[in-house]
């Protein structure tokens, strides 16, 4: 277990410098900063002087080796956009992602479960064709669609639900929805099949033979055996809210989260604010899946980190 947790966080550092040379190169590439701070008047002068200045006129290797350096110590400078150091104008949002990230796992997995394992236990069936035809919906709707119908809906004309902002679980239930459709289709999906290949094997048949009960054979044998690939891409889907993808939903539903923040940056042209937004949140990825593989062996006992 030592060993393999040691090559994993080698494997996690090497990870994190692959992410802080894809941060620098793709900030670099999305524009100019300085012609955004400067007024439309500035002179050719003024423009040299503010890029000397912030250090844009040094060559790439040794703006890449300042970067890496701050990184370490947790400071990528001042957002050129807020006035202030950009990494805890990151961390402040970060509760709100989280919040939003996790409600909509936490939605879609426990609505898919169920759902999955009713379709394994009825294949072909009415109820089987339902749970597959939701799910398949649910993967295919365009999430800045889905969230402004719910927002018409029950926001606008029913009146339950705020259309945008943060702080209340009025605020949350529309935006978590949003995002928990697509992972609710495709952990269903998954459920489903994972559990109806179990309930097909030999162990499954001799745990009826004993006169175990449905549920616990379900429960206490075919799902627990399941859990695998329902963990793995329970943790995938995750992991893609984190790196990112809650942006729409937080653009549709005003969510101050760092997707909402990088966002601004890009529009701003704000290299460290979006530097230290993308590095956090790739640090985070990397953390997410070490933790992903380390859960595999109390799911499975047979699994051995070696």
């Amino acid at each position: 277990m030592a060993g393999y947790l040691i090559r994993r966080l080698v494997y996690a550092v090497a990870s994190v410098i692959g992410v802080s040379i894809a941060v620098f190169i793709i900030t670099h590439a999305i524009g100019d900063p300085v012609k955004v701070m400067l007024p439309l008047d500035a002179s050719q002068e003024q423009y040299e002087q503010m890029r000397q200045a912030l250090g844009f006129n040094d060559p790439l290797h040794v703006q890449f080796l300042r970067f890496a350096a701050g990184a370490i110590r947790g400071d990528f400078g001042d957002s050129l956009w807020q006035r202030s150091p950009a990494l805890p104008l990151v961390l402040e949002r970060l509760p709100a992602t989280f919040l939003l990230a996790f409600a909509a796992m936490a939605l879609a997995v426990v609505l898919a479960i169920p759902l999955g394992v009713l379709a394994a236990l009825r294949p072909r069936t009415w109820l089987d064709h339902l749970c597959s035809l939701g799910s398949l919906l649910g993967m295919c709707v365009a999430s800045n669609w889905l969230g402004l119908m719910l927002i018409l809906i029950f926001a606008v004309n029913l009146g339950w639900f705020y259309t945008s902002g943060y702080g209340t679980w009025n605020h949350l239930v529309l935006p978590a929805v949003t995002l928990a459709a697509a992972p609710l289709g495709r952990i269903t999906q998954i459920v489903r099949s994972s559990t109806l290949d179990e309930l097909g094997r030999n162990y499954v048949t001799a745990a009826r033979a004993r006169g175990l009960t449905e549920r616990a054979v379900i429960m206490g044998h075919a799902l627990k055996n399941a859990a695998i690939p329902i963990v793995t891409l329970s943790g995938w889907e995750l992991t893609r809210l984190l790196a990112g993808f809650t942006v729409i939903v937080e653009v549709v539903f005003g969510w101050p989260g760092v997707g909402l923040l990088a966002m601004d940056a890009i529009r701003r042209q704000d290299l460290p604010l979006l530097q230290a937004d993308v590095f956090i949140v790739g640090v985070l990825v990397v953390g997410l899946n070490l933790l992903i593989d380390l859960t595999y062996g109390w799911f499975d006992p047979r699994i051995r980190y070696t």
